[in-house]
């Protein structure tokens, strides 16, 4: 047996998929599924429970850790530029089982990530809903939870089916819609800014730092979540332009401005606010209406319900093409890999990718799985710091023209550093919970993906 076969990646091969997004798409795709429930969402429970004003600063150090691997990222990108990101990178500088591991990591973030932000929009709906006298129904309302009178989340599984038929379309119309969407959540975040700055009172943050430093590290563990989404940018590789200019671009580019932008409103936030009355799910909004304005609340609320269905497409994009290329090498079933001839999109893997995201969605209600979420992301951006390593020793530095990450071996190593240390920042419970998760990868490797591998085939 032979875990360690590499595979070789022929550039010059032709795609089936049409070569048309620019790095202002990817751009747009990578702000499309980083911002959303970080601001929205995460901003005022890690204030509340974890940071204080000092949020500001958990946000700084998980950009940190998001730039350090960004980097990386940036590099593999531009040298190998194919569809599957980290998965596909991992297959040519360490092997299949490395790749493999790689791989279900990032099929486990983005599964949850969609379910989980679709879960999230049901529940901006359904407050939505009820501020306007219409009640939904309790056993529709929320996933499977008896006691509480639950069932299915209806709201969820109908969101998640309809990005699966626009993710399954051409991938700039797809894309189109997302690109709006981006642009109406600058929209209310800048009004937010704009009304919100004349309200701050410095005093709100008086203690800066309420839990010390601890907390800062606490926070930064948390609203890691907040970030993930850049890696969808190099899953869209075989779609692009040129992609050894274009991928690196919007992956930096992407996370630069969501880093400015989360630094921002959360210095206004915890200064309009104090962080103790922020332990709500709507913080935003939530702030508008504790300084009077709630007319600006309700816009930006409307705002969040619209904006948040940028992540869940940005997300189910990346998901279908990860499953795509996986299957292309045989490590999952091969109905995967079939394109559609109108669209030239996988849309099977991609309708593959909605209904396991409609089944979490719909009937798992999501508590720890932001935790989650956030170990296994840091568990594969570990991975694809030493794969960089790996290939400057297989390959040597990059070309002219190809991006190139500046202080090798110094910088991939601090990145590694700072991904185990958030890792220790979480729940022991949710260490329990990716254990598990990682033996049911491997037992699907060993017990289907070797045997069906390609590399297995090119063996005999």
């Amino acid at each position: 047996m032979d875990l360690f076969r590499k595979k070789e990646i022929n550039l010059n091969q032709a795609s089936e998929m049409k070569k048309e997004l620019k790095t202002s798409d990817l751009i747009m795709l990578g702000i499309g599924a980083i911002i959303g429930t970080g601001i929205f969402v995460v901003t005022g429970v890690a204030a509340n429970q974890n940071a204080g004003p000092a949020l500001s600063l958990s946000f700084v150090l998980a950009a940190v850790v998001v730039v350090l691997s960004g980097l990386s990222f940036a590099e593999f990108a531009s040298r190998i530029p194919v569809i599957g990101g980290p998965y596909a990178y991992l297959y040519v500088v360490f092997g299949e089982f490395a790749a493999w591991l790689t791989g279900w990591l990032l099929i486990g973030e983005f599964l949850l990530a969609v379910s989980s932000v679709a879960s999230g929009w049901s529940g901006y709906v359904r407050g939505f809903l009820e501020s306007t006298g219409i009640r939904f129904p309790q056993a529709l309302s929320g996933g499977y939870h008896p006691e509480n009178g639950t069932y299915v989340d209806l709201i969820a599984v109908l969101v998640v089916i309809f990005v699966t038929y626009v993710v399954s379309l051409e991938a700039k119309k797809a894309l189109r819609l997302n690109n709006i969407m981006v642009f109406v959540k600058f929209g209310i975040i800048a009004l937010f800014i704009v009304v919100g700055i004349f309200f701050v009172k410095p005093d709100n943050w008086q203690p800066f730092m309420p839990f010390g430093f601890s907390g800062v590290l606490d926070g930064a563990a948390l609203v890691f979540f907040a970030f993930l989404g850049f890696d969808a940018v190099a899953m869209a590789a075989e779609e692009v332009k040129n992609p050894q200019k274009d991928v690196p671009r919007g992956i930096i580019g992407s996370i630069l401005i969501a880093t400015i932008l989360y630094i921002i409103v959360t210095l206004i936030l915890t200064g309009i606010v104090p962080f103790t009355e922020l332990g709500v799910t709507d913080p935003v909004a939530f702030a508008m209406r504790y300084i009077g304005h709630g007319t600006v609340g309700a816009v930006i609320a409307v705002g969040a319900i619209l904006t948040l269905l940028t992540v869940t497409i940005s997300m189910m994009y990346s998901l279908a093409r990860l499953l795509f290329a996986v299957s292309k090498d045989g490590l999952l079933p091969k109905f995967m890999t079939e394109i559609d001839k109108k669209h030239r999109t996988p849309k099977k893997a991609t309708y593959a990718a909605g209904v396991a995201a409609l089944f979490f969605a719909g009937f798992f209600p999501l508590n720890i799985l932001a935790e989650l979420t956030n170990i296994m992301a840091l568990a594969y951006l570990m991975l694809v710091s030493l794969g960089l390593l790996k290939m400057r020793r297989m390959f040597g530095k990059p070309k002219a023209g190809e991006f190139k990450v500046p202080f090798v071996p110094v910088l991939p190593i601090v990145s590694i550093f700072t991904c185990i240390v958030l890792m220790l920042r979480l729940q022991a419970v949710t260490w329990i919970v990716f254990g598990i998760v990682m033996v049911i990868g491997l037992v699907i490797y060993f017990s289907y993906g070797y045997q069906h591998s390609k590399m297995n085939e090119h063996s005999k």
